[in-house]
């Protein structure tokens, strides 16, 4: 009794393990073809020379939350230089966008994405890589000579020249004196003149008389 009991019990849980994984894989082909079988790569561009892509599920456009492993290559319109295979990373804060941590060169390059895991899927587009000029040096300061400053100490002025003594004036005084002074002369002269000739005349007459 007891061990037909035990048998029942074994057989009813290994019953119930076997419906429940069952039960989860019926799940998840239900959550897979839910999503589809296949993913949307959208090679958007680049960032500082990192290819940028947006990947999300085919049908119904949501987010991959799964690892994706996809590999990027790009080559020259001429097929002259080539880079890759790189992986892609998805970026901080996001959930459909994913980026090269490598980086590539400037020019044109065809770029085309692979993604095997979780779903297959493929992009590729056509970028463009600017070459960015290193910035120029800082200018050096130029040395700036601090201008003369002027001394204190001036030049004497040019003394004013002292006025040039001026011609003595005739004032009228002057001018009386020096006429009064030659009248004076003149009447003595006259006087003497008639002196003598009057002192010639009287000898004469004495003269005549002897």
């Amino acid at each position: 009794m007891r061990t037909h009991r035990l048998f029942r019990a074994g057989t009813g849980l290994g019953l119930l393990l076997m419906l429940t994984l069952f039960a989860q894989v019926l799940v998840l082909p239900t959550t897979a073809q839910a999503h589809g079988d296949t993913v949307k790569v959208v090679v958007t561009g680049q960032r500082d020379g990192h290819v940028t892509t947006e990947i999300t599920w085919e049908n119904d456009g949501d987010a991959v939350d799964e690892a994706v492993a996809a590999t990027v290559n790009a080559a020259s319109p001429d097929g002259s230089r080539s880079m890759g295979p790189w992986p892609l990373v998805r970026d901080p804060g996001s959930r459909t966008s994913w980026s090269t941590a490598e980086v590539l060169t400037p020019g044109t390059w065809k770029v085309t994405v692979d993604v095997g895991f979780p779903a297959l899927g493929h992009g590729d587009a056509e970028i463009s890589v600017p070459a960015v000029d290193p910035s120029p040096p800082a200018p050096r300061p130029t040395p700036t000579t601090p201008a003369p400053v002027p001394t204190t100490a001036t030049d004497p002025a040019p003394s004013a020249p002292a006025p040039a003594p001026s011609p003595p004036s005739s004032s009228p005084a002057g001018d009386r004196v020096d006429r009064t002074a030659e009248w004076t002369v003149a009447g003595l002269a006259g006087f003497a003149l008639v002196g003598a000739t009057v002192g010639l005349l009287v000898r004469r007459a004495r003269a005549r008389r002897r």
